[in-house]
Order: structure tokens, then sequence, then C-alpha cells
């Protein structure tokens, strides 16, 4: 049985404008993921990933390389204590803050 993982990152660089929440909502759904995504008025974006380890895995790299327009330059692993996870199981937008 594969572990469960949590991940809670930030993700830098031109992220914004450039459709990477609905990119990692529509990444996370087909990797049946749990959690969010939002933007930051920082100009970073905000993501919770919680699923089997490996899958979690598979969408941080995949976060590295973002939607096509965007230019990844740091995704910074905070920590997992912090990110709230939804029960229901959608992984949601939210708001920007």
């Amino acid at each position: 049985m594969t572990e469960s993982r949590t991940s809670h990152v930030l993700i830098h660089g031109r992220v914004q404008g450039v459709s990477f929440r609905a990119w990692t909502q529509h990444q996370a759904e087909l990797h049946g993921l749990k959690g969010w995504v939002r933007n930051r008025r920082d100009g970073t974006v905000e993501a919770v990933f919680s699923g089997p380890e490996n899958l979690v895995e598979v969408m941080l790299k995949a976060c590295h390389e973002g939607p096509y327009g965007s230019h990844v330059t740091q995704v910074e692993l905070l920590r997992a204590g912090d990110a709230e996870v939804d029960a229901s199981g959608r992984f949601e937008i939210r708001g920007t803050v």
C-alpha cells in the first residue's frame, strides 16, 4: 500500500496570468489528488496536494514545468502541518490572499 502524503507549496516565477490555477486543478484531478490552489498577492501561487505519496511527487515535478506560458523559478516546500485539506475530496481553486 502506498503511503499518503500532503505537500504545501509556494510556486514562484511567472505563474499568474498564465492559467496556472486551472492547469493545476486539472492535473491534480487527473491524479486523483485532494487539495487546493490559489494566487497570492505577492505574485506566487500557493497549493496543497494530498494523496498517495507517488502521485503527490508526480504533481510536484509537474509544477516545476507548469502550463504553457509559465516560467517556474522555484517550488518552495512549506510545512505540511500548515495545510488544511477539504475532506470532500474535490481539488478546488480558492480566492486570492
